[in-house]
């Protein structure tokens, strides 16, 4: 089993309240290859939602807003309950939304809100990773 983006299935949980729909990646879901999940709305986000950006400082990691509130707690907790999911699933393999705080894969928003990517990954995929959850971007994703 695979573990997905919401968004890339068509689901409108971005935080803008649209979607990011992979006709490729939503047909794994409708073949049973693979289940959705939003991490942040996992959290307790609402959607629509201010933009998020993780910032590092001194090696301590948050997730704030744009408007200036810390939603880290938030974030934690999606992913925490992501990788619940994943486990209960058995899944190996997640195919996340790219640059996302939660998602991200490789590259992420550095935290100014500019629109400019630094290498990272986001807390999400963090957390994948350390479980031994192989992660790739949609932008990765390649139906063999």
């Amino acid at each position: 089993m695979i573990v997905v983006s919401s968004c890339l299935c068509g689901i409108n949980c971005k935080y803008s309240g649209e979607n990011n729909l992979n006709e490729d990646i939503l047909k794994l879901v409708s073949e049973g290859k693979a289940v959705p999940i939003c991490p942040e709305q996992l959290g307790g986000l609402k959607t629509p939602r201010d933009p998020a950006e993780i910032i590092e400082e001194n090696g301590e990691i948050k997730v704030m807003t744009e408007a200036g509130a810390d939603v880290t707690n938030e974030f934690l907790l999606g992913a925490k309950r992501s990788l619940e999911i994943a486990k209960v699933l058995g899944a190996k393999k997640a195919i996340l939304q790219r640059r996302s705080p939660s998602c991200g894969f490789g590259k992420i928003y550095d935290g100014t809100f500019s629109g400019k990517l630094i290498p990272g990954n986001g807390l999400t995929v963090r957390l994948f990773l350390e479980n031994g959850i192989e992660v790739i971007s949609d932008e990765e994703y390649d139906r063999d």
